[in-house]
């Protein structure tokens, strides 16, 4: 099996996940400090642009990847969960980027590698440089024994009463933030390289951090940051835009530089959970209805399709491919926000932020890569979405993207037509009859305006499925008390592994009422947890 992307090994007292595996350390010699007000301490000014920074990362392509083993590993080791969460910043030691209030993240035994994190102003870079005293924590805290050398783990930027943050960076390239409900969830990731191939997967991480206060005031923040790994470097510059009961944009430029060629380039990378919905409930025996940071992928093509795909938790590794040409946007989202159907009043899953990817650059030919991974708890991330161009780097090559990232509610693109609002599977048949070991029941069922007032002559749909496999006595219904949606059912019988099933409602004259829905079930599967 690949080497597991999304592993994560424990959540912390800030809403953040332990995210493995860790890459090697970027450490130099110390730099003179510059004392200023307060604690804050600096390394000498210096010129910076993002220009400058892209061009350090095309230099770094061009010579071989230089890790550096962790320094006080021994010590960062003693680090562990429990003694990582009793080290907290002092919140009269926050460094003010323009209005953004900055904290930093400790060093521990999950985050061993430390980053630079520099203040930039007039076109200088100063870099922020570790002091003990920026923590609080307890006098036995291995952490004590610590120099000015050791450096941060990462960062997140607070709200100004310094209660909450919105936005954290820490581990490889991975941030996220906190959504429209002050809720984490999801992931996002600077790249992702052979995710879900037979190689190795290979974590590129994030550096250096250069803060910026952005020229225009509704904007939040600006970070620059270097991008380093075996097979790729890059510069990425991500403007920052938080909106209160809103959520958040980030505004992403990247130009890659490539040392080795990469079979699987994942572009925008999303990372999230999901185990258990109305699609698999026979999969888990936990308490609660459904357990999933989002449950689905949506995409829009370049050609303006709106597309569907429910998620899964298969019993294998799983990698599905959507080809396009210049997508309008694709992204993991949380469409269930009913509380019942949750019963979670301690994590919140229907207040999980959805993730919606637009590019704004030319991305070309290429596909949607959605990887999943198989799981029985909802402390592992097992799902990953991203942008996979049709030409794989190759050494020496220099590639950008440009997109924007949406953390919201939902994808921000106007209803035109109505959406997936369950997909249920269940016993083939019906009752009182006995029940075929291998036919399982579809329910789909679509919501929106479109279907408002309509009956079920003005109704009608299209189901195809994989394997020249026939849907078994396919019908549509208004579904009772709800003027605005309609359910589509039919069988299934197979013992295939796998069958891809696309479907979605018309008018009589063929014009698309729904967005296609583009399930993907697991016959074998559902048939093996039946039965045990």
């Amino acid at each position: 099996m690949p080497h597991s992307t999304f592993r994560i090994l424990a959540a912390t007292a800030l809403s953040l996940s332990l995210i493995a595996p860790a890459a090697q350390a970027q450490t130099t010699a110390p730099t003179a400090p510059v004392e200023d007000a307060a604690l804050h301490r600096f390394g000498e000014a210096q010129p910076f642009s993002f220009d400058q920074l892209a061009a350090r990362a095309r230099d770094l392509s061009t010579r071989p990847f230089q890790p550096v083993e962790p320094v006080h590993s021994d010590i960062l080791s003693q680090i562990d969960f429990n003694a990582h969460w009793r080290i907290r910043f002092k919140n009269e030691e926050t460094v003010k980027i323009g209005d953004a209030p900055v904290q930093f993240f400790h060093l521990g035994k999950y985050f061993q590698q430390p980053v630079k994190i520099f203040e930039v102003a007039d076109g200088q870079a100063r870099q922020i440089l570790y002091h003990r005293n920026y923590f609080t924590m307890p006098e036995d805290s291995p952490a004590m024994q610590l120099g000015d050398d050791t450096g941060f783990a990462g960062f997140r930027v607070m709200r100004p009463d310094l209660k909450t943050d919105w936005i954290s960076f820490l581990g490889a390239s991975y941030f996220r933030t906190d959504g429209f409900a002050r809720q984490y969830g999801l992931s996002a990731r600077g790249l992702a390289l052979n995710t879900g191939t037979a190689q190795t997967e290979e974590f590129p991480r994030f550096t250096e951090f250069y803060l910026e206060t952005p020229t225009d005031p509704s904007q939040d923040l600006i970070i620059n940051a270097l991008l380093d790994s075996p097979s790729v470097a890059g510069a990425y510059r991500i403007t920052l835009t938080n909106r209160n009961g809103l959520g958040q944009v980030a505004e992403v430029q990247s130009r890659l530089f490539f040392r080795n060629g990469v079979e699987r380039l994942g572009v925008a990378p999303l990372t999230s959970m999901f185990w258990f919905s109305e699609t698999n409930r026979f999969a888990s025996s936990d308490w609660r209805p459904e357990v999933h940071d989002t449950d689905g992928l949506m995409m829009v093509t370049g050609n303006g399709e709106e597309i569907w795909r429910p998620l899964n938790n298969p019993d294998r590794v799983v990698t599905s491919t959507f080809s396009d040409e210049n997508p309008r946007g694709f992204g993991l989202l949380q469409r269930d926000r009913n509380f019942e159907n949750y019963q979670d009043d301690g994590i919140f899953y229907d207040k999980r932020p959805s993730v919606w990817v637009e590019p704004t650059s030319d991305w070309g030919k290429g596909a949607v890569t959605l990887v999943e991974l198989p799981t029985n708890d909802e402390v592992y991330d097992n799902i990953g979405a991203f942008w996979t161009p049709a030409e794989a780097p190759k050494p020496g090559q220099e590639i950008d993207f440009n997109y924007r990232l949406h953390w919201a509610k939902d994808a921000p693109i106007p209803e035109n037509v109505a959406r997936t609002s369950a997909t249920r599977i269940g016993e083939g048949g019906y009752p009182g009859n006995p029940r075929p070991d291998n036919q399982v029941k579809m329910h789909v069922e679509f919501t929106g305006d479109v279907l408002k007032g309509l009956t079920r002559d003005d109704v009608d749909f299209n189901v195809e499925i994989s394997n020249g496999v026939q849907a078994i006595e396919p019908g549509v219904v208004a579904v009772v008390g709800k003027n605005d949606t309609f359910r589509l059912t039919f069988d299934v019988a197979s013992d295939a592994d796998t069958l891809d099933i696309r479907a979605n409602l018309v008018s009589p004259n063929g014009e698309p009422l729904t967005e296609t829905w583009l399930g993907q079930i697991h016959p074998r599967q559902i048939q093996y947890l039946r039965k045990h």
